[in-house]
């Protein structure tokens, strides 16, 4: 059901540098603009919450883009920013390929969705969006099942899980709507784009292949174990599949 044996070192030890590098910096990146438009809208004495979604208005349409740019204060930008880090470098590490294209479904289809059954009120914040990464990192950790996969899932749920409530209506003053479809988009992106990313690489030994009762693994078998795909080697996704 799960593979949870451990992956193989990395071939390029510079390449995952460079992997930890680009989760950390992108989602700071964001989170760094984030507060370079609120730090306007303070210096500018503008409440820019009128570029949030207005539900079935067309003035509300160019929301859909920049909803997720404005917080309605400084308390509201601080209760967004340090998961949508932390949510953003774990789902680029463990599936940039898939993330690259979740988070703009996220963010578009989950402002659409605003648009299309919200209350009739301006919706600003970036809360759809980690709302979506939450449920896209657990849904796609638990459909790939591997190490990797489900360890991060983990995380994020233990960190992250009481954001299962934000999808329902708790108070009138937040935009459980944005929760409700930034979660809807971030689980149907990560039930359907979990093959995006290559499947880890495991290291498997001569003993894993001898008769049950001739697996006491030896110095020689251990120290000359041999890296297989388990995603592209037939013998090893027949197993998966009859497990």
């Amino acid at each position: 059901m799960f593979d949870l044996r451990r992956p193989a070192l990395p071939v390029d030890p510079e390449a995952e540098r460079e992997r930890i590098r680009r989760a950390l910096v992108w989602p700071l990146l964001g989170v760094a603009m984030l507060v370079a438009i609120q730090l306007l809208q303070s210096l500018l004495v503008w409440d820019f919450h009128r570029l949030g979604v207005l539900p079935r208005d067309a003035a509300g349409l160019p929301g859909i883009l920049l909803a997720p740019l404005v917080h309605g204060s400084w308390g509201h930008l601080a209760a967004n920013a340090p998961a949508l880090w932390i949510l953003g470098a774990l789902c680029i590490y463990g599936f940039p390929l898939a993330t690259r294209i979740a988070l703009p479904l996220i963010w578009l289809l989950g402002g659409l969705g605003v648009w299309l059954f919200a209350r009739e009120s301006y919706h600003i914040g970036a809360s759809g969006l980690t709302h979506g990464l939450m449920f896209f990192a657990a849904v796609i950790g638990i459909r790939r099942r591997d190490a990797l996969s489900i360890a991060l899932a983990l995380i994020v749920l233990f960190l992250y899980g009481s954001m299962l409530w934000g999808i329902l209506p708790t108070s009138p003053g937040i935009s459980f709507e944005s929760h409700l479809a930034g979660a809807v988009v971030g689980t149907v992106a990560g039930w359907v784009l979990y093959r995006r990313d290559p499947f880890p690489v495991y290291r498997r030994y001569d003993w894993e292949d001898e008769d049950e009762h001739d697996r006491t693994p030896d110095a020689k078998s251990l120290d000359q174990g041999r890296i297989i795909d388990i995603e592209n080697d037939p013998e090893q996704r027949a197993n998966r599949e009859r497990r």
